[in-house]
C-alpha cells in the first residue's frame, strides 16, 4: 500500500448541474435509467474485472468484520453485488444502502433468487439515517465518485464509524502509466459510451462516467482527504494498471 500526499475538496459536477442538490439528482436520474440493463453493462464492459475488484475490496474489510455482533455498510450499493460477497465471507451483519430507488428494488429480488437475509434502505450518503459509532466497517464500490461533496461524505462516514472501524473505497483512478493511460483513455471516450449507451438507451450516462472519472481526486489525493476527516494511516492500492484503486483507513480512536 502507498502513502499519501495533500489533497483538495471536491464533488462530482455533472453536465447542466450548478449546485450540491442538482448534481445529486442529476446521479439519481442517471442511475434510474441505466437500472434495468446495470449488472450486464457493468460485467461486459469491465471484461468481468470488476469480480476480482470486488474481491479486493472484501479481503479489505475482513479485518473487522469476522465477529457476529460486527455490523458493516454496504454504501451505494447499487443492485447489491458487494453486500453479497460481504455476507458469504463474513459473519457480521451487512446492510445495504442506495438513494436510487430502482436499484434497490432491483437488489432485493437478487436477495430474494440468492436466499440471501439481506437488507436494504434507501438513504443519500450525505446524511445517513444511522446512530453515531454504530458500524464496524464501510464498503463503497464505484459509488464515491458519484457524490456531490466528497469531503462532506467523509466526515459523515467517519460520524457512524466506530473508533477502529474501518472504510474501504474501491473506485475508478488514473493510470500512471503512459500507454494504460492511453488504452483507458481511448476505451473510455469512445468505446464505453457507444457500447454502453446503444445497450442501456442513456449515452449521457456512459459520457458521464469517463468524464466523471477525469475530474475525480487521484488516490493520494483520496486517501489525504480520509486522513483529513479522520482516518488514521489511510492507504492506495492501485489495481489493473491504476484503473482502479483500493483506499482503505481506520477511524482515529
Amino acid at each position: 500500500m502507498t502513502r499519501i500526499e495533500p489533497a483538495r475538496a471536491s464533488g462530482t459536477t455533472p453536465p447542466g448541474t450548478c449546485d450540491e442538490k442538482s448534481a445529486s439528482r442529476w446521479v439519481q436520474r442517471m442511475f434510474e435509467d441505466v437500472a434495468p440493463r446495470y449488472d450486464l453493462l457493468n460485467h461486459l464492459l469491465s471484461f468481468n474485472i470488476d469480480r476480482g475488484w470486488r474481491r479486493e475490496l472484501v479481503e479489505g474489510l475482513k479485518p473487522v468484520l469476522g465477529r457476529v455482533e460486527a455490523t458493516a455498510l454496504d454504501l451505494c450499493c447499487g443492485t447489491g453485488d458487494v453486500l453479497f460477497d460481504l455476507e458469504r465471507a463474513v459473519p457480521a451483519r451487512v446492510l445495504g444502502a442506495d438513494f436510487c430507488h430502482p436499484m434497490l428494488v432491483a437488489a432485493q429480488v437478487k436477495a430474494n433468487r440468492l436466499r440471501l437475509p439481506s437488507a436494504f434502505f434507501e438513504a443519500d450518503a450525505l446524511r445517513l439515517p444511522l446512530k453515531n459509532e454504530s458500524l464496524d466497517g464501510i464498503a463503497i464500490a464505484f459509488g464515491f465518485r458519484n457524490l456531490s461533496n466528497y469531503e462532506t461524505a467523509l466526515e459523515e462516514l467517519a460520524r457512524i464509524l466506530r473508533p477502529g472501524g474501518m472504510l474501504a473505497i474501491l473506485e475508478f483512478s488514473h493510470p500512471p502509466g503512459r500507454l494504460m493511460k492511453a488504452l483507458y483513455g481511448f476505451y473510455s471516450r469512445v468505446i464505453l459510451p457507444a457500447i454502453g449507451g446503444a445497450i442501456s438507451g442513456s449515452r449521457d450516462a456512459y459520457t458521464y462516467l469517463p468524464e466523471s472519472i477525469r475530474k475525480f481526486p487521484r488516490a493520494p489525493e483520496l486517501c489525504a482527504m480520509m486522513t483529513a476527516s479522520g482516518f488514521a494511516s489511510a492507504e492506495y492500492r492501485l489495481l489493473t494498471g491504476g484503473i482502479a484503486a483500493m483506499h482503505i483507513g481506520r477511524k482515529s480512536a
